[in-house]
């Protein structure tokens, strides 16, 4: 049960994964808000240069359709997700369909926060207050809570402060009929922390690295079609806790630009939040 509960949080915070990739502002490499106006303003840069571009020339496209693959391992025990759905790519807003072990999730993150449909065994399982049909998980609230998986795809939001160092050139492929440059990326792990000291160290124990290893590939306009990024997320030192170490790997598509993406939070009447219920719980599950 514990290696279940700590499999489910890891990927409610893959999930939220998009939020951090669209949301990001400018590149900070030259302050230029150019849009995307294709392969040509990036004509003769440097590889960290079209890296730092590609976040701000997709979320100039406005929106998508995307798809997620995620897998989360610990101790024997896989969870893997699948799904599809529209992202508002300026402020990260998106809704999915997602088939998890067999059974169909709907999602919607919005300002960040998540929201959940899940099956009813799941809602019986947490208990959920009669008439209660939607969960609301903020991962802010999780992420900083002992025994909790921090969110390491938050790095996708990080790429504009890469260096040419960081930065290689794999080659050329298709993805979904679309021609792309594939590019592997190394995230300074510091940037997550966002000048916390100690927040920075943790990170670092946790994942074993000062860089997050991340894989882009981006169309011929720039903007991106595909991101991986596979995590060994190790259990965090401290007495009594019997964390296991999660092995995931998550894989966004982006496709069919500028399709209608509102997303809206679900009836208040229907919703209820269970941030603190799984923060208490998996503190139980790592102390137990």
């Amino acid at each position: 049960m514990a290696v279940k509960r700590v499999l489910g949080v890891a990927t409610v915070l893959v999930l939220t994964a998009g939020v951090s990739a669209c949301s990001s502002g400018d590149d900070g490499a030259d302050g230029k808000k150019d849009g995307a106006k294709g392969a040509s303003s990036t004509k003769g840069a440097s590889e960290s240069e079209v890296v730092r571009a590609a976040h701000r020339k997709t979320t100039a496209a406005d929106s998508a359709k995307m798809t997620l693959a995620t897998e989360a391992a610990a101790a024997g025990k896989t969870v893997t997700v699948r799904g599809a759905g529209v992202m508002d790519l300026e402020d990260g807003n998106s809704t999915m369909t997602m088939t998890s072990q067999g059974q169909k999730i709907e999602q919607r993150v919005l300002d960040g926060v998540v929201y959940q449909k899940a099956p009813a065994a799941q809602r019986a399982q947490l208990d959920l207050p009669k008439g209660k049909t939607w969960m609301k998980i903020d991962p802010a609230r999780l992420s900083g809570s002992d025994g909790q998986v921090n969110d390491p795809a938050a790095s996708f939001a990080f790429t504009k402060g890469v260096t040419d160092g960081d930065v290689t050139k794999v080659g050329t492929e298709t993805i979904d009929g679309a021609r792309t440059t594939h590019y592997r990326v190394k995230v300074d792990v510091k940037d997550l922390a966002e000048g916390d000291q100690a927040k920075a160290e943790q990170l670092r124990e946790q994942l074993g690295t000062s860089k997050l290893p991340l894989e882009l590939w981006l169309d011929d306009e720039g903007r991106v079609r595909q991101e991986t990024i596979k995590l060994t997320l190790r259990p965090q030192a401290g007495a009594g806790q019997k964390s296991e170490k999660v092995i995931s790997t998550t894989t966004l598509k982006f496709s069919d630009f500028g399709t209608e993406a509102d997303v809206e939070a679900p009836a208040a009447a229907d919703t209820v939040d269970v941030t603190k219920k799984l923060a208490d719980a998996s503190k139980t599950q790592d102390t137990a």
